[in-house]
């Protein structure tokens, strides 16, 4: 799992059929110490993040569990409350 900020959202009405009737959130993976880390990527997401939250997401596998015939690769698994060191 990874640890994301949901920085954005994205609008496509052209896409794959799996992908039709997702929420497509931009995600800015994050570390425990909260600073930015590696890259920005597109996940979907059934929880209902919104732009400022923090998210776990998962890629791969993970992210096909429901559907394993679907184009999805990351999706968000969690929305984060707070942060124990």
């Amino acid at each position: 799992m990874y640890i994301g900020k949901v920085i954005g959202s994205v609008v496509s009405t052209k896409k794959n059929a799996t992908l039709v009737g997702e929420k497509l959130l931009v995600v800015q993976q994050i570390n425990s110490n909260q600073s930015e880390v590696r890259r920005q990527e597109v996940v979907t997401d059934d929880l209902g993040a919104g732009i400022g939250a923090t998210v776990m997401y998962v890629h791969g596998r993970g992210a096909r569990v429901s559907n394993p015939a679907s184009v999805i690769d990351a999706t968000t698994v969690g929305i984060i409350d707070s942060f124990e060191k």
